[in-house]
């Protein structure tokens, strides 16, 4: 296990779509495994394989209130989305240090191989259901900040520009 580096946006794996996994082996549980590293060292809640640089659908998360619930999922898909929105402030270890508060669904259900190749279906409400959306965009190739108007989104990239010239 070890903490593996954020690649910087805008690296193109970061826009990817990612292949499926088609077994859960041991290299997808070492995967799995420095994900959860990376992930709790941030710290955040969640993370998608192409965060690291694996174009490959898995992430992980961990949205309990002790850290010590992690999910790891292969493949994950949304099934139903609530109609109800949630606002949350999200942000990305890929773009450090800019946030943009994105509504969405506040509750989804989503399948996904969990780490014993077992089809799981799992409802997920408030920040579980944001970050399984997040991690789920991610495999996708997007990024957060795809939620947002052109000039929101202009204008945090800017930023997140200024802010690299200066670190």
């Amino acid at each position: 296990m070890a903490i593996r580096p954020f690649i910087p946006y805008p690296d193109k794996r970061l826009r990817t779509i990612c292949d499926p996994v088609e077994t859960i082996d041991d290299q997808v549980h070492e995967i799995w495994n420095d994900m959860l590293d990376s992930m709790y060292a941030m710290p955040g809640v969640g993370l998608g394989a192409p965060q690291i640089g694996f174009t490959k659908r898995l992430a992980v998360m961990d949205c309990s209130e002790k850290g010590n619930e992690p999910v790891r999922m292969a493949n994950p898909e949304i099934l139903h989305q609530s109609a109800k929105l949630r606002e949350h402030t999200e942000g990305s270890p890929n773009l450090p240090d800019v946030w943009a508060k994105i509504e969405r669904p506040r509750a989804v259900t989503v399948t996904y191989l969990d780490e014993n190749s077992e089809q799981v279906e799992r409802d997920f409400v408030g920040l579980w259901a944001t970050s399984v959306q997040h991690q789920i965009d991610h495999l996708n190739g997007k990024m957060y900040f795809d939620h947002l108007s052109s000039v929101k989104r202009k204008m945090l990239l800017a930023k997140a520009a200024k802010i690299a010239k200066k670190g």
